[in-house]
């Protein structure tokens, strides 16, 4: 599932935020981004990708 998430990031980064992200300021930044290059909205949305899951895994005890 993770390198689904990961190839969805770097194909699609919008909607790979909006995944994780919901209807966000996150999401507008990445849809900014993509639009003027796609490699900048694609490490955005890496980025994002790993700040949920790495909150994920210290919210679980």
């Amino acid at each position: 599932m993770l390198i689904l998430h990961i190839l969805l990031a770097i194909m699609l980064p919008p909607i790979s935020v909006f995944i994780f992200t919901g209807f966000s300021i996150e999401l507008l930044v990445n849809v900014l981004l993509s639009c003027c290059f796609i490699l900048p909205g694609s490490i955005h949305a890496l980025f994002i990708l790993n700040r949920s899951r790495s909150g994920a895994s210290k919210s679980t005890p």
